[in-house]
């Protein structure tokens, strides 16, 4: 450990002194706005202090009360672990897996979605930059077919992918085949729970952020505005304010708050949820028109469980209202779904937000805040949002051996 934090710090100085290429990088491989790439990439650097700050006493030896002589806890890597990671966030997916899993002593093998093999190839750089030892990380220029080649393989003791339900199955059976460890992150479909004392105001503003950055494009996006009957039209009325202000353009223009899609099909897929929506009686509030990948920010009302825009993901920008008569009924809606992500809660009562929380199926629940991932908290989900956790303490023990040894000279 003494040897690979100061790697892993000059992972972190390396990602700051290139952040403007890295980033530029980013939006010319998938589109996200040149503001949102560089908050990616400073994040994934405090994200490599964080680690270098913590891995040592997360990954410390604990000693247990037995009736041994002497008993401990060690914490010691696996071996290589291969990475199956989305594009959405090129670089924060993968930093959020390899920084602690290095620290942990692990290596990083990486198959990146095959429209960011430039992010690929250049988070690549940034280990070799740092002077990680050759081949410690190494990027596969493969397509999706191989990963079962290359997860089979002796040597590869783990896997962890970020990305849809589909392949995340795919994955698991391959490594529950050969025995292997592996970790999901699925996406989700996740619920902001607005209550009648909630500051309106400001959970508009968050639900608006939240649904809308990265173009619609994150997992832990709220998708689902759930709020009660009583202050539905004033919330309604701040969210289509809100949502009115967003510019559409060119990602490389800091003036522009929202670029284009990723993939042609990514906006089909969303323009057809919508309209499948609408037609099962759903009602389009705002938004609507389409030009390619550029999407314009739409918002549906009346969204009703058994409407696409209810029970499906929903992966680019397009939030739905749905009503709820009280509190109850807003939880019920919330755990409606296969989905179990993150989530977000809006009251002005502390004592309602801890009990209800409680309530709520997923890996996370903020309270009036932006529910996003941090180095400092595990983040994962459960349903088919997946399991295992990354990040925090529980994220750099997810790919070590947890080993009990038990001393008795007697």
């Amino acid at each position: 450990m003494a040897e690979r934090v100061p790697f892993l710090q000059k992972v972190g100085d390396t990602l700051l002194a290139n952040k403007q290429q890295y980033a530029e990088l980013m939006t010319a491989e998938m589109g996200k706005t040149l503001k949102e790439a560089i908050a990616e990439v400073e994040k994934c650097a405090l994200t490599c202090t964080f680690y270098a700050d913590h891995a040592s006493t997360f990954l410390a030896d604990e000693p247990v009360e037995s009736d041994a002589q002497k008993s401990y806890i060690v914490y010691q890597p696996l071996g290589p672990v291969l990475a199956v990671m989305p594009w959405n966030f090129p670089f924060w997916q993968v930093m959020r897996f390899a920084i602690p899993g290095l620290l942990a002593g692990n290596a990083g093998l990486l198959k990146h979605a095959s429209n960011v093999f430039g992010c690929a190839l250049a988070i690549e750089d940034v280990f070799r930059k740092s002077g990680l030892p050759e081949g410690l990380f190494q990027t596969l220029l493969i397509d999706s077919a191989a990963v079962e080649g290359v997860l089979k393989d002796q040597r590869v003791k783990a896997v962890t992918l970020t990305g849809s339900g589909h392949a995340g199955a795919s994955v698991a059976a391959i490594a529950g085949s050969r025995i292997k460890k592996s970790v999901l992150e699925l996406g989700g479909s996740d619920a902001l729970i607005v209550l009648a004392d909630a500051n309106l105001e400001k959970a508009a503003e968050v639900a608006v952020k939240s649904r809308m950055q990265n173009a619609g494009q994150s997992c832990i996006a709220a998708k689902r505005f759930i709020v009660e009957k009583t202050v539905k039209k004033q919330f309604t009325e701040r969210v289509i304010e809100h949502i009115r202000q967003i510019k559409q353009g060119d990602p490389m223009d800091d003036t522009t708050t929202m670029g284009p899609m990723a993939r042609m099909n990514l906006a089909d897929d969303i323009e057809r949820q919508c309209h499948e929506s609408v037609r099962k009686g759903a009602k389009l509030l705002v938004g609507g028109d389409r030009s390619g990948c550029n999407v314009q920010p739409m918002l549906l009302d009346q969204v009703k469980p058994g409407m696409a825009a209810f029970d499906e993901e929903t992966f680019g920008p397009l939030a739905v209202l749905i009503d709820a008569k009280d509190e109850g009924e807003a939880i019920r809606l919330a755990n409606q779904s296969d989905f179990g992500l993150g989530s977000a809660l809006w009251t002005a009562d502390a004592e309602k937000a801890e009990r209800l929380a409680r309530q709520i199926q997923a890996g996370s629940v903020f309270v009036n805040g932006l529910m996003r991932s941090d180095a400092r908290v595990p983040f994962g989900g459960i349903k088919t949002s997946g399991f295992g956790r990354e990040l925090s303490e529980a994220g750099i023990r997810e790919f070590v051996n947890i080993k009990t040894v038990w001393i008795d000279t007697n």
